[in-house]
């Protein structure tokens, strides 16, 4: 059945792979997740393509829609080229995880007679079968990733709901053993970081009240800045220059 729709005007033109993976963690943990998807290129060339080219370039980035991906929008500018027969992709949540991004990529490849392939067959954009499948993988994309957000979000509020959900402190401060915030036990941290609060409560306070004072808000840091305005409503921004 893919052979019948790989036509000779198909094979003239370039396959295109694309390859993402959502997280740096995937990418770094999920190598025969991503072999497989390179693997494609040789199915591109075994197939009789006259020429195969891989775009990773959104290695680590999420198809949700929220941020860039300029692998995706390369993809997009060579279909619109006319030079793209084919795009390859391990499945279609590797294209998109959103039904605007999805669609208009699916137009694009009807415009160009351009195919979409992956591992379960061939499908042709202009035919009105293929793209009710498309269309039908698109959906099921996008409720996958909602399904996901809807767990999490799930797991996030029943966590804080017993009390131990964790979440990222600003510099000078750590969760203790009973889960509770405190100022970090470094008595230079903890120094400095009650110099902080002392100074916001002056309100001829300046920034060069902080510089010099040599107090480490992290082993790691040489330089933070950290903002009371939290804590301290109508309190200017404080900047604490430490040193490492």
């Amino acid at each position: 059945m893919i052979n019948t729709k790989i036509t000779p005007d198909h094979l003239c033109r370039a396959a295109v792979v694309y390859v993402r993976q959502s997280t740096m963690t995937q990418v770094t943990g999920n190598l025969e997740s991503q072999r497989w998807k390179y693997d494609l290129a040789g199915a591109a060339a075994t197939t009789g393509f006259a020429s195969v080219s891989v775009i990773d370039d959104d290695l680590g980035r999420s198809g949700s829609g929220s941020i860039e991906r300029p692998g995706s929008e390369r993809l997009v500018a060579q279909v619109c080229s006319g030079n793209v027969g084919a795009v390859y992709c391990i499945e279609t949540s590797r294209l998109a995880r959103n039904g605007r991004d999805w669609h208009h990529l699916i137009d694009l490849c009807a415009l160009a007679g351009t195919l979409v392939i992956d591992p379960d067959g061939a499908y042709d954009p202009r035919l009105v079968n293929d793209r009710l499948l498309l269309g039908l993988k698109g959906t099921m994309s996008e409720y996958e990733l909602s399904l996901m957000r809807q767990r999490g979000i799930a797991a996030h509020d029943s966590k804080a709901g017993r009390g131990e959900l964790r979440f990222m402190l600003p510099p000078g401060f750590c969760w203790s053993e009973a889960g509770k915030i405190d100022i970090d036990p470094d008595k230079h941290v903890a120094k400095t970081i009650r110099l902080a609060f002392a100074k916001s409560r002056n309100s001829e306070v300046d920034d060069r009240s902080f510089c010099g004072c040599g107090r480490r808000i992290s082993r790691c840091r040489s330089f933070c800045a950290m903002s009371t305005s939290a804590s301290l409503p109508g309190r200017r921004r404080l900047l604490i220059c430490t040193e490492s």
